[in-house]
């Protein structure tokens, strides 16, 4: 069996060894042929396929090569948001400080909001709870290790149920709610459960789709056993809404608002898929025709968690009213 904590320490002093080499080969003649493969990978994971042409070409810095580092990272804000609304919900508290403060980027990031939610008439949403809790927090600490050094500081993060709050922004864009309306996800286990919906989808589409930009099979197989794992909370999570929503159908009606929402704040299509299918039948597990689930490129990934419907802001907002942590600009929203 591979020690992945061992392996990922060999392998990012390998990521550091291959990037010095990209840029000698740049520098000694195969600039041209380099420079085409880091455009060609930055554009699988960073742009939209009908980004309007310059009739005017005018010179542009290149963009930095994406690493599996840079990656990892990109997960990793992923993985503070979702610990940190899941710790909350189940603890009233969020990650410890030793997880959070020190690294690269921005450093020092503060929660807003978050609040315990009262299980006790509901101990199998409870228990599920905790099981994803611990799971979230987990994937913190394994990459941050895996990281070493490279691993971002957490981003300023907004889990907030109030008026003001990041979720009942997005609850008002889905239709959830009225506009003058608050949406807690801490007041109730299925708001809970709606709240949980919100993320676990997202987190699956990222990690599949930043799946074919990493080299390494052993950074490979770490990100493939924590998609897996989200995949399996996602399922959960998607199961027990609509097992619920048989006696209450607004929750399934619900869902279907945030997933349509999705679809239009990440600006790729139909793509995003509720808790029913035809004629009201059950859509447990969103897929495709050959039941392989679909990808998120980076942009996309932060439309949504900057609740960025018209493209306009780019430097974040919503669950990161500062943006994510991310080193490598290539994957900062905004940049061709």
């Amino acid at each position: 069996m591979i020690d992945h904590r061992n392996a990922l320490d060999l392998l990012a002093a390998a990521d550091t060894r291959r990037a010095a080499r990209r840029r000698f080969l740049k520098v000694a003649g195969g600039g041209t042929l380099a420079l085409g493969g880091i455009s060609l990978l930055s554009g699988c994971f960073d742009s939209e396929d009908d980004d309007a042409p310059n009739p005017t070409p005018t010179p542009t810095p290149t963009p930095a090569a994406v690493t599996d580092s840079d990656i990892l990272n990109l997960a990793l804000n992923l993985e503070y948001l979702e610990a940190q609304y899941y710790l909350y919900a189940v603890n009233g508290s969020g990650l410890a400080a030793n997880l959070t403060a020190s690294g690269t980027g921005t450093a020092g990031g503060s929660v807003t909001g978050g609040a315990k939610v009262d299980f006790s008439g509901d101990a199998l949403v409870g228990a599920y709870a905790r099981e994803i809790a611990a799971d979230e927090a987990a994937h913190v600490a394994f990459l941050r290790a895996a990281l070493g050094s490279a691993a971002i500081a957490m981003p300023n993060i907004n889990i907030s149920g109030d008026a003001s709050g990041a979720f009942t922004a997005a609850a008002r864009a889905a239709g959830v709610i009225g506009a003058s309306d608050t949406f807690n996800p801490y007041s109730s286990p299925e708001n809970f459960l709606l709240g949980a919906y919100l993320f676990e989808d997202v987190g699956v589409t990222a990690y599949k789709g930043a799946a074919p930009l990493l080299s390494s099979k052993v950074f490979l197989e770490a990100a493939a056993g924590i998609l897996a794992a989200e995949a399996y909370h996602a399922g959960l999570v998607r199961t027990v809404l609509y097992a619920k929503g048989i006696a209450a159908p607004a929750l399934v009606t619900a869902a279907g608002k945030i997933s349509d929402a999705r679809d239009a704040l990440d600006q790729g299509g139909d793509t995003d898929q509720g808790l029913t299918g035809t004629g009201g039948a059950a859509n447990l597990v969103p897929a495709d025709a050959d039941a392989i689930a679909y990808s998120r490129n980076s942009r996309q990934v932060h439309n949504i968690v900057y609740l960025n419907a018209t493209g306009a802001n780019q430097n974040g907002g919503g669950f990161f009213p500062n943006g994510t942590n991310n080193p490598n600009p290539t994957l900062r929203v905004g940049l061709p």
